[in-house]
């Protein structure tokens, strides 16, 4: 259903370090680099990319979008927890600590924010592991 996906940012340099240490738990590296935007994917697919970070199109600044959010799987509850732990190290905010949200799901959550303020969900369906 989902072709790719595009956020925005005014320190290129600066998301990409971010996703750069964020996304390296979970295999995926930066896979297309054009100059201008920076598509990450796994190594293996690189020709699948679907994640892009990129300055916006218009020149006009980056914002973040009211009530996006962009959501990532994680393998296990400890990669939930180091990715999470490694997005706040390296420039994110915290919107939510991992652990449960929902009464009838087992599914854990961490809520950060992007270096450019977008919002980003890491869960784990696999909580047993």
């Amino acid at each position: 259903m989902i072709g790719y996906l595009m956020v925005g940012t005014n320190d290129l340099a600066g998301s990409l370090a971010f996703y750069d240490a964020v996304f390296e738990p979970l295999g995926y590296r930066q896979t297309d680099d054009s100059g201008r935007y920076v598509g990450y994917g796994l190594p293996e697919k690189p020709e699948e990319s679907l994640f892009y970070v990129t300055g916006p199109y218009d020149r006009q600044p980056a914002t973040a979008g009211n009530g996006t959010m962009i959501a990532f799987p994680t393998p296990t509850l400890e990669t939930l927890h180091e990715v999470y732990q490694i997005a706040l190290k390296s420039g994110g905010t915290d919107e939510g600590a991992p652990g449960p949200r929902l009464d009838d799901s087992p599914t854990h959550y961490a809520y950060v924010r992007d270096p450019a303020g977008n919002k980003l969900a890491f869960y784990c369906d696999n909580v047993e592991s």
